[in-house]
């Protein structure tokens, strides 16, 4: 079992759940998975803007990495898990679903929900920025979101959007590193790791010539 560290002191985000979440849905739900996806739904819509706001896809939870190892972490097949929790939350009417333009959308049965579910009836609904970006994959190394949180602290929508942007742009290997490096510096920013990460892109993982630039040295070409 991995050791959590604890959260971290001062102004920290949140994500709202309402009471009748305690009082009614959680005590009901009598399987891991359902929870888990669940909740998870509540934390992307939370810190979501616009029509995104709405709804998730089908598509863009298969291939969020957070969920899907969080979901491996009980169940051998995290796809099923995944299929099998989204089936209950329908059913115990958590969720509203619609089948729509070759996926399912996937609507919380809140007010804004109900309202954004009945327009998807009149009208075909766009789907969120990258929701089919990437199939899913469970990775042992963990994304840039987790790094994020792992490290630096909790999301904001503006911060997450340059967390997406930075996964197209970096190898994975490369985020891993830049983390790494702002933790040994006791640099934990997403600022620092940014210019980590620029650098390589520049002179190359290794630095300039093939010379390392991992430690103290380094320091002074990151913008703080």
């Amino acid at each position: 079992m991995k050791l959590f560290s604890g959260f971290p002191a001062g102004k920290t985000q949140v994500t709202p759940l309402p009471n009748l979440f305690f009082s009614e849905l959680c005590p009901a739900i009598d399987d891991l998975a359902e929870l888990k996806v669940t909740l998870h739904i509540f934390w992307l819509l939370a810190h979501r803007q616009g029509d995104a706001m709405t709804h998730v896809t089908l598509a863009e939870l298969r291939a969020d990495r957070t969920l899907m190892r969080s979901l491996a972490a009980s169940s051998a097949k995290p796809d099923e898990a995944l299929t099998r929790a989204l089936a209950a939350a329908t059913e115990r009417g958590t969720l509203l679903r619609r089948a729509l333009a070759g996926d399912e959308l996937y609507f919380l049965n809140n007010d804004a929900g109900r309202r954004a579910y009945e327009k998807s009836e009149r009208a075909s609904v766009a789907l969120p920025r990258g929701a089919a970006r990437e199939p899913a994959t469970v990775l042992d190394r963990p994304n840039i979101f987790a790094l994020y949180e792992q490290n630096i602290g909790l999301l904001t929508p503006m911060i997450s959007e340059e967390l997406k942007d930075a996964e197209q742009d970096y190898p994975a290997e490369w985020i891993a590193d830049a983390f790494r490096i702002a933790v040994q510096q006791n640099k934990r920013s997403w600022a620092y790791v940014s210019g980590i990460l620029k650098r390589m892109k520049t002179e190359g993982r290794g630095g300039r010539k093939g010379k390392t630039w991992y430690g103290d040295e380094h320091s002074k070409f990151i913008k703080r």
